[in-house]
């Protein structure tokens, strides 16, 4: 779903980025920690952890070939491994924290990702994790599938886990048995210039509503554009505007 880096940056990086800082302060690394990077994209997470905590070590692991290349070129101090979040290719121990910013939402069985984290992370280690909250507070999708279903509601592609909450994932933290859960909304503004600046992003094929959005005929596409203008830009002309989005933040340690 997430394959061109240029194109993801354009389309949800630089909401990745922004929530990225805030995950980084909420996750507590220390300066010398051992960090997984799970799910890592284009190294939004890297560079918020490496931003805060210079002398950390983080270690980045995602299926994209071409994130990966993308974060070798921008991270060099960095380690950049291809894989899974369900089978992860690290020794039992072997990280002081596992995160996964915006990436259990896109994983087949999220308990098996969890799993793995916390055999990775040392005892009384950090195991941690974002999602967006799609039900109520990713405005910038929900307002897309909101139109593309007043136009066209045939089956469409999804996350894989389209129902991963809030209550959902802190029932699969309590589950890994990981301690001391914590769980707090974070907060993304984020500034559109224009309106082709929030809707031109769709049109190259990333994500869900990216590959439907390509595929979608030009009719289609127009009618979901005049639905989403409206209901951002009302009846006034073209303007820059801005969109507010909550994620969840979750994180626990593993049992000493």
């Amino acid at each position: 779903m997430f394959t061109a880096a240029t194109s993801y940056e354009r389309f949800m990086g630089r909401w990745s980025r922004q929530l990225a800082v805030a995950f980084a302060a909420f996750a507590g690394i220390r300066d010398d920690d051992r960090v997984l990077d799970v799910g890592c994209g284009t190294g939004a997470l890297t560079a918020a952890l490496l931003a805060r905590n210079p002398k950390a070590s983080v270690t980045g692991i995602d299926p994209s070939a071409s994130f990966l290349e993308s974060c070798r070129a921008n991270y060099p101090a960095s380690r950049f491994v291809e894989g899974g979040a369900e089978r992860l290719p690290f020794g039992d121990r072997e990280f002081d924290a596992s995160l996964a910013s915006l990436v259990l939402a896109f994983v087949p069985a999220p308990s098996d990702a969890i799993t793995e984290m916390t055999r990775v992370t040392v005892r009384g280690g950090t195991v941690a994790a974002t999602i967006w909250d799609h039900s109520e507070g990713m405005t910038m999708l929900r307002a897309f599938w909101e139109a593309a279903d007043q136009v066209d509601p045939s089956e469409r592609p999804i996350e894989a886990q389209p129902s991963l909450d809030r209550d959902v994932i802190n029932a699969l933290w309590r589950a890994a048995d990981l301690e001391e859960v914590r769980i707090e909304p974070l907060m993304v503004e984020m500034p559109f210039s224009s309106f082709d600046d929030y809707w031109s992003p769709f049109l190259a094929g990333q994500g869900p509503a990216g590959l439907y959005a390509a595929a979608a005929s030009e009719g289609t596409r127009e009618a979901i554009a005049r639905i989403l203008k409206a209901r951002f830009l009302g009846d006034g002309p073209d303007r820059p505007f801005t969109i507010h989005s909550r994620a969840w933040a979750i994180r626990g340690s593993v049992p000493s």
